[in-house]
């Protein structure tokens, strides 16, 4: 049960890394902290989807945190489209 505990905070942490450093490179300034993470985590689901989808898979906590990155680069993109609209 402590496992899933560790499990569960470290997705919080790298998603929300991943959702501050997506906002950075995407010129913003990001949404807040909880916004962030769940950017964050939602871009690491997308960043997986995109990456299985090309038969791609990073290993380690550098490999997930750049997975999200990239994921919530591309939520963000996506979400800024929308916005402008």
């Amino acid at each position: 049960m402590e496992l899933m505990h560790h499990g569960i905070i470290l997705s919080l942490i790298i998603g929300g890394v991943a959702g501050w450093l997506a906002g950075l490179i995407m010129n913003g300034s990001g949404f807040g902290v909880i916004v962030d993470i769940l950017v964050g985590i939602v871009g690491g689901v997308i960043g997986g989807w995109i990456f299985g989808t090309l038969g791609l898979s990073f290993n380690g906590i550098l490999g997930t945190l750049l997975t999200a990155v990239i994921g919530a680069v591309v939520l963000l993109f996506i979400i800024r489209l929308f916005r402008r609209a």
